[in-house]
């Protein structure tokens, strides 16, 4: 249904902004499923995860991941993390878009001053915080959201420092609002991200149709290069590919299948006309209809794309 990437200084307030966005989210709909992913949830410590850019990195893909599985049209998932990488954040784009759900970015914007006392209070408390040195890393190396990027639209932006953080907040009902706002041809507040063919998953029947596809093609292929080295094309008029399939006619023919071949096509023209074909079965599969699974129909597919290339 949609995810929520939470982005933001550390301790600027995120986790308490993602909790109250989740309950009232969950006020708004009893049978709405909504879920928090961050490092606790994984069991993953705040300073052993941030150590080193090594570790960061494993971070940040087992977040992925999780999210990965996770993303439905029919939950909502709040990555609760750092998500400081314009980078990573396009990446959870790509993840949202390929599931076709809604996506946005609630941007938690504290003063680095404020996040700096809010760290030291946590760590006098024995709190879960952040060491200095790695706390002064990860304020430098923030990339702030911007709303001009298709990664970081819509951004929601809520000052923790100064603003009450409840689930009556006029930040977190306008986030409610759109997540949760049912959409149709008409509207046009709500964006709902459409895969296309770049992150679509393959089918799983896919694999065995584009094999039958492949040797039902090469079937057609052996069947016109061995035709025209007996030379068929002066002793005979066509040569069947099989009963109910259409006929190579090395002259005009009156059958409504068949290859009307009025020249010599060679090998290497016929492989890549093969190639070509394959490839382009394999494109519109993605965004439309699977390819056949049965060599008679990619045969008849075949033959028709012959044709258009070499027919008369």
């Amino acid at each position: 249904m949609a995810l929520v990437v939470m982005c933001g200084q550390p301790c600027s307030g995120k986790s308490a902004a993602a909790a109250c966005l989740a309950a009232a989210l969950r006020s708004s709909s009893t049978d709405l499923a909504v879920r928090i992913i961050d490092e606790s949830s994984l069991h993953l410590g705040r300073n052993d995860s941030y150590k080193d850019m090594v570790v960061e990195k494993n971070l940040r893909g087992v977040l992925r991941s999780e999210v990965d599985r996770s993303v439905s049209r029919d939950s909502i998932i709040i990555i609760d993390s750092l998500n400081n990488i314009k980078g990573y954040r396009y990446e959870l784009w790509c993840l949202a878009r390929a599931s076709g759900i809604r996506y946005c970015v609630f941007f938690c914007d504290t003063e680095v001053d404020h996040c700096r006392e809010w760290n030291s209070k946590r760590q006098d408390k024995g709190e879960p915080s952040y060491d200095c040195n790695i706390f002064e890393d990860l304020v430098r190396r923030f990339e702030k959201p911007d709303r001009r990027n298709r990664w970081d639209s819509p951004l929601f932006e809520m000052f923790p420092s100064r603003d009450e953080m409840v689930e009556t907040s006029p930040v977190i009902a306008e986030a409610v609002t759109y997540l949760t706002k049912k959409v149709d041809s008409k509207t046009r507040d709500v964006k709902v991200l459409q895969p296309t063919i770049a992150t679509q998953t393959v089918r799983a029947g896919e694999a065995n149709s584009l094999y039958e596809m492949d040797k039902a093609t090469q079937e057609v292929v052996n069947a016109i290069v061995e035709a025209q080295s007996c030379g068929l094309g002066l002793a005979m008029n066509k040569i069947s590919l099989g009963p109910n399939l259409p006929t190579i006619s090395f002259t005009e023919s009156l059958t409504d299948y068949y290859i009307n071949i009025q020249r010599s096509v060679g090998l290497p023209e016929l492989r890549s006309l093969r190639r070509t074909f394959i490839k382009l079965a394999g494109q519109y599969s993605l965004s439309g209809p699977p390819p056949p699974t049965d060599a008679d129909s990619a045969k008849r597919m075949f033959v028709d794309y012959l044709n258009r290339e070499v027919g008369a």
